[in-house]
């Protein structure tokens, strides 16, 4: 028997994402209030700009008071989709203390400071749900939180920015340079005035701490990943890459050690083999691999950004806590019962692709094998080529540790034939 009185939903922020969630709230508030069993009233919505038009909502909802929208008291569930550390994370501490759960698509908040924002909504008997914090549309932390909450998760791999993904797929199929790619990605509206934060991997980065916090039930902050950007991929490497039977994409990798004692998180470029399902996955699409005991592969795919996408997950997470709010339950909160070390990248073990500009003489190889051998890295393979008193070597490894890569490369610019490092790769996917 369905609940006359509806549920009261307070949105904070109406831009792409917000203005979506809004209509879908609207248009399918038939099909919501079946599938939770109440009816659910949008009670007003926070906003810096109140002039502006927003078709379809009501203007007495409009507010730039978002402090005083969550301290209302009647309000059963905050939808926080602003973005930023503050005022979001104030806001959303303050709707636990007045009584509202909270849905979020805020990725940076959460990879800074999920662990108190979850002690809070535990404190105050809440929910916290964010599963458009990560990857948009694709249903990752739910299955993550939930499906596989009885199986033991080893990796986390993969493509969590549409950005990135459409400007290297351009590199690879087109031949571009990185930044003809870029203003491609610019014209089309796939990045930002500033890509900062795509290009540089930081939005990556927070998708990465979320998701290895989850995996592995471990607390994994944004400063425990190490981050690298791709804006010094180029063409050339993407010919190696080839060369080798691979791609290159920007990924976020969770890892446990093999030894169960500690996990990893790193957002980097990266070679994959053609053969790996990640791949495939073209223009401004995401996709996840996971890894685990029981279940061994899964792929998680889809649109990773854009209004409606991030909306269909923001709305999905609503309807969860508003169940929840009926039956006077709340949903899986913070599980880091494991605590396991988060290491450095130095201990990080895999494989690499290094291409040395070198003097076309005889004795540079060994020379440079010998290095290798000296730092304890196991050369898999090298192609040479040289005229006019210039070469080019590209070595590329078994797999070996960051912190012993990094010792050959500081060795490798110390010898009078090596005239530079043109690039450093890790292979990775196999």
């Amino acid at each position: 028997m369905m609940r006359t009185r509806p549920l009261k939903v307070a949105l904070l922020g109406c831009g792409v994402v917000g203005s979506e969630v809004a209509r879908i709230m609207t248009t399918h508030a038939d099909d919501l209030a079946a599938r939770i069993g109440a009816p659910v009233e949008l009670a007003g919505v926070a906003v810096r700009r109140p002039d502006r038009v927003r078709e379809g909502i009501a203007r007495e909802l409009i507010t730039t008071d978002a402090t005083a929208l969550v301290k209302r008291g009647d309000i059963d569930v905050v939808v926080e989709v602003i973005g930023g550390i503050e005022p979001a994370r104030t806001l959303i501490t303050t709707a636990f203390e007045h009584g509202a759960s909270v849905v979020s698509a805020n990725k940076a908040l959460l990879a800074q400071d999920g662990a108190a924002l979850h002690a809070v909504a535990e404190e105050h008997g809440k929910d916290l749900y964010y599963e458009a914090a990560v990857a948009g549309a694709i249903p990752l932390i739910r299955p993550l939180r939930e499906s596989l909450a009885g199986d033991k998760v080893n990796r986390v791999l993969g493509i969590v920015n549409g950005t990135t993904n459409f400007i290297l797929d351009k590199m690879d199929s087109t031949g571009a340079g990185y930044q003809e790619a870029l203003d491609e990605a610019t014209a089309l509206g796939y990045a930002e005035a500033d890509p900062t934060a795509d290009v540089e991997g930081f939005d990556a980065a927070a998708k990465a701490a979320i998701l290895a916090g989850i995996a592995f039930h471990t607390r994994v902050r944004l400063d425990d990943v190490y981050r690298e950007g791709m804006t010094e991929v180029t063409a050339a490497d993407f010919a190696s890459a080839k060369e080798m039977g691979c791609t290159i994409k920007l990924l976020a990798i969770c890892e446990r050690a093999a030894d169960g004692q500690s996990v990893t998180a790193r957002v980097h470029p990266a070679m994959i083999p053609l053969t790996h399902p990640l791949a495939s996955v073209r223009g401004a699409y995401n996709a996840v691999f996971v890894e685990s005991d029981a279940s061994g592969q899964l792929m998680f795919y889809g649109p990773g950004a854009g209004g409606s996408p991030t909306a269909s997950a923001v709305l999905g997470d609503l309807v969860a806590v508003c169940r929840n709010r009926l039956s006077g339950a709340t949903g899986p909160g913070e599980s880091a019962y494991a605590a396991l070390t988060v290491s450095p990248m130095g201990e990080v073990v895999t494989r690499y692709h290094i291409s040395l500009d070198v003097a076309d003489k005889p004795g540079v190889l060994a020379q440079v094998a010998t290095v290798f051998a000296e730092h304890g890295v196991s050369i898999d393979t090298v192609r040479q080529q040289g005229k006019d008193g210039e070469a080019s070597l590209v070595v590329v490894t078994h797999r070996a540790s960051d912190a012993a890569l990094n010792g050959t490369v500081e060795a490798l610019r110390k010898l009078d034939t090596v005239r530079g490092v043109a690039s450093i790769m890790r292979v990775e996917g196999e």
